[in-house]
């Protein structure tokens, strides 16, 4: 009996607890508009141009030794308001050098059509697919046993290679910032009209204002912790004598975590290597990630923590891919901002009006082993002055200069 009268008690007392917990529990509405501030910083290839998108010269510039860092911000805002005209302006602080003022616009909507006299295409005659994937992940001289993971075009179209779970990419979660499909009004910026870039020596500290006619008023700060990341600086980019290459770079103050990739190979052959202690394929690498995926990734060892300033890329990578292209990125922490403040009163409802976040990444990019800045003036040191002998032509010259050309091919950009 007291047994049964202490169960009863603490039934009891577990019902009373549950229910002062939901009566306490704070009524939570909007935000009516969100706005997203994407911050990029960028160094060496995949130069970001107009809207975000690669620049051909720049990448040149870059490869030629020139350029510098490279700034990008994307601004995108959502609201669950409408406007028959809509309309908004983000009016940045005089230190961003972008002008006074940066017109949020709303992409039109191009309704999609037909050619009606489009004749089906004939199917060509059916070709067995070629060619393989080889597959490193992990920093070290030398890959780590079981590698490469090797997946075979066609033994995947015979059905003797199971594509489910081959082709692994990091375990994140993408982001949803605002977007034409997910808020009932949108505007972004760069867009169709305006894709001035911001310049090299342009900051985001200061205050911040966006204004339209479908969103409430959003007023915020940031600081100097809250500013683009510092650029991402090589120190080491070279071929050791045992046939690895080794990458370090100076560390970026803010960054929470690195990733490194690489890519190469010929024809027939794709090679892919990601820092991760963990498979993931050298694809689809997200230029951002929430906080959580970075906290979770970097105990998982799939990014390289804070304090992290070198990888070694695995002699096997090199030996199949000879001339492969990395990236390197840095990604920030947030800054966020919420109006009006959380009421501490749990009982008064939080209403919010607007939330924003800014986040933050910054990259690096060339040939792996091979140093691009000041390689002009050393090829311009060995140029035949007028009345000399022709100077002897230096392998490692002609073979970064066969690597630009080709380059520049395939991005249509003329190399001489």
């Amino acid at each position: 009996m007291a047994c049964a009268s202490r169960l009863a008690l603490a039934a009891g007392v577990a019902v009373l607890g549950t229910t002062a917990s939901a009566q306490t529990q704070q009524k939570v509405t909007g935000p009516v508009a969100t706005y997203w501030m994407s911050a990029s910083t960028q160094t060496g290839f995949g130069m970001p141009g107009a809207g975000g998108q690669p620049d051909p010269s720049a990448i040149m510039r870059q490869m030629m030794g020139g350029g510098g860092a490279q700034k990008s911000l994307v601004l995108q805002l959502g609201s669950s308001q409408a406007s028959p005209a809509p309309a908004a302006d983000h009016l940045p602080p005089p230190a961003l050098q972008a002008g006074a003022r940066l017109p949020l616009l709303t992409p039109r909507q191009v309704p999609a059509t037909r050619d009606e006299d489009e004749t089906p295409e004939v199917p060509r005659e059916y070709q067995k697919p070629r060619g393989k994937m080889l597959v490193f992940w992990g920093c070290g001289e030398r890959a780590r046993p079981g590698q490469p993971y090797v997946i075979d075009f066609a033994k995947m179209a015979e059905g003797k290679q199971n594509p489910a779970g081959l082709f692994k990419g990091l375990d994140y979660r993408p982001m949803r910032p605002p977007a034409p499909g997910r808020n009932r009004t949108y505007g972004e910026w760069p867009n169709e009209k305006t894709r001035d870039l911001v310049p090299s020596a342009g900051s985001l500290v200061g205050a911040h204002t966006v204004r339209g006619n479908y969103a409430p008023e959003i007023n915020f700060t940031l600081g100097r912790e809250q500013d683009f990341l510092a650029p991402l600086v090589l120190t080491t980019n070279q071929k050791a004598p045992g046939g690895w290459a080794n990458l370090a770079w100076n560390p970026v103050p803010q960054a929470r975590a690195y990733y490194a990739s690489a890519m190469g190979g010929d024809g027939e052959t794709l090679v892919m290597w990601t820092s991760s202690e963990t498979q993931a394929a050298a694809f689809s690498n997200p230029d951002f990630l929430s906080q959580g995926d970075i906290t979770r990734l970097v105990a998982a060892k799939a990014l390289m923590g804070p304090q992290t300033t070198s990888c070694a890329v695995p002699k096997e990578v090199l030996d199949a891919a000879p001339q492969a292209m990395f990236q390197l990125a840095a990604y920030g922490g947030e800054a966020n901002f919420v109006h009006p403040p959380r009421p501490q009163d749990p009982k008064v409802a939080w209403n919010q009006e607007w939330a924003v976040k800014v986040r933050y990444r910054s990259a690096t990019g060339g040939m792996l082993g091979t140093p691009m800045p000041g390689m002009a003036d050393a090829e311009d040191a060995g140029e035949a002055r007028p009345g000399a002998p022709a100077p002897k032509k230096d392998p490692k010259a002609e073979r970064r200069r066969a690597i630009m050309k080709g380059l520049g091919g395939a991005l249509g950009v003329p190399i001489p």
